[in-house]
């Protein structure tokens, strides 16, 4: 039910011959029957149900050595490229014959919308993967597909790290969300080593502290703070494109955080201190019209700073659009168009406490 017969398993050896992996169809991502120092490639099936099936591309690295297992979502969102490209490289620039525990790796979570290049939404039945986890086996196609990364995925690990980019036509700065506060107090540590090891200018601590914060319309990297896991959320890019600076930097993020886990050997890459944010601060449209950006992304802002204006059709002058806090200007709305209710920015303030 879970695996579809395109399994191939690779020698530890780059450039090795590849031979028929073991197991049976029903071994989905569990990695028990996999030589050391090896990998495997597995279509993980989302069977079809009250609308088509599909599956997931999915790729097994166990280790030589024991150690963790480090489970990574790419292309949650299909039309984000920069983290489907990284994780393909990845399949040449990550040896599992060096490896110490296992990495669950996610080449491309949202099939249907990369192939039909769509922004946010599965073109079977209109809904947003990273809004509808854990999902439900027998909902529809996205509910499926996030059941069974849910299922199969996030609960075999103990870390994870979901990699994203800029929504549609935003300008944005890297960084990276690490989870912390009453609900996710015990993740903190290690979520923050895995944030400081992709050395992102800009780290915002996301504090967990209601129910409502954890399970409303639950994304993918959510369900892995719900299920204990010390978890980080990475934003590099912009949907749409496939920058090389882009890709080798979450590519490289990655080998880092797994040198910082103790899962590769080698030295860490130079240590960036980063901008510390408490949370971010979005500023919502009131008017239909077109903006004008007036600040742009990573920049440092001060409380009533002008981030944004929005004029009429006729260029009459409409409102400024403020900063509501000193901070960090994550993400900017870069496109013209604008309409009431439309995420103009997100600020995240700056945190007034050394971590």
């Amino acid at each position: 039910m879970i695996l579809r017969r395109r399994e191939v398993l690779y020698s530890a050896l780059l450039g090795g011959t590849a031979h028929a992996a073991p197991g049976s169809a029903s071994a989905g991502m569990s990695w028990q029957d996999l030589e050391p120092g090896s990998l495997r490639h597995v279509d993980l099936e989302v069977p079809g149900g009250i609308d088509a099936g599909t599956f997931i591309p999915a790729t097994i690295f166990r280790g030589r050595q024991a150690g963790p297992v480090l489970s990574i979502t790419a292309g949650v969102h299909g039309y984000e490229f920069p983290p489907i490209l990284a994780a393909q490289r990845l399949l040449k620039s990550l040896s599992p014959g060096l490896l110490s525990g296992t990495v669950l790796l996610v080449r491309i979570a949202h099939l249907p919308a990369f192939q039909r290049r769509s922004l946010f939404l599965n073109p079977i039945d209109g809904k947003n993967l990273n809004r509808v986890f854990p999902g439900r086996a027998n909902g529809t196609q996205s509910e499926r597909i996030a059941e069974v990364i849910s299922r199969e995925v996030i609960e075999r690990a103990d870390l994870h790290i979901d990699l994203h980019v800029a929504d549609g036509s935003e300008d944005l700065s890297p960084y990276v969300r690490v989870y912390g506060g009453l609900l996710a107090r015990e993740q903190f540590a290690k979520s923050k080593l895995m944030g400081l090891a992709f050395g992102f200018p800009v780290a915002v601590l996301y504090r967990m502290e209601t129910r409502q914060q954890v399970d409303g319309g639950r994304s993918c990297n959510r369900q892995a703070v719900a299920g204990g896991k010390p978890t980080l959320l990475v934003e590099m890019g912009a949907a749409g494109r496939r920058d090389e600076r882009w890709v080798a930097g979450i590519e490289n993020g990655i080998l880092n955080t797994l040198r910082a886990l103790g899962m590769l050997p080698g030295p860490l890459s130079e240590a960036v201190a980063p901008i510390w944010c408490d949370g971010e601060r979005s500023v919502v449209s009131q008017h239909a019209g077109i903006l004008y950006p007036a600040a742009v992304a990573g920049q440092q802002v001060r409380a009533g700073q002008v981030l944004a204006r929005i004029t009429d059709y006729a260029g009459a002058p409409l409102k400024d659009y403020l900063s509501p806090a000193d901070g960090v200007l994550l993400h900017l709305q870069a496109a013209p168009p604008i309409s009431p209710g439309e995420e103009i920015a997100a600020v995240a303030p700056l945190l007034n406490e050394a971590l």
